[in-house]
């Protein structure tokens, strides 16, 4: 199983970063390349990525700045890409996600994901600071 540990500094603060990344209304905004389309089903939330329909949730601590991204194709079969707003004295940030690929995702696909991951930085970084 590949890894890759993607980061992005932000001139915001945690709590601001944390809000809007965590608030799921907001993922089609900044998660412009994986989230085509975003619905509820009763306390669930699907996607509409370029995989298809997906669920997806967001584990987090508001606290601790843990922000675990989890989809899959089913709620029992989610995966996590592990993330973290993690704060600074000078009211900066810094967004850290961990990029797995899973071993059903060939090479390209994940650097695909890993690529475009980096381009929705940039949404973060216009919508925050």
């Amino acid at each position: 199983m590949n890894t890759k540990t993607l980061a992005v500094s932000l001139n915001a603060p945690k709590d601001k970063v944390f809000s809007y990344i965590s608030d799921i209304e907001n993922l089609p905004k900044w998660a412009t390349n994986f989230c085509k389309e975003l619905k509820k089903e009763g306390s669930d939330y699907k996607i509409t990525s370029c995989d298809g329909e997906i669920y997806f949730r967001f584990d987090a601590d508001k606290n601790t700045g843990v922000l675990d991204m989890k989809a899959g194709p089913e709620k029992g079969q989610m995966e996590a890409w592990p993330a973290r707003v993690v704060g600074f004295y000078d009211d900066t940030s810094v967004f850290i996600v961990t990029a797995v690929q899973f071993p059903e995702v060939p090479d390209d696909v994940f650097d695909m994901q890993v690529n475009s991951t980096y381009e929705e930085f940039e949404n973060i970084r216009q919508a925050v600071e």
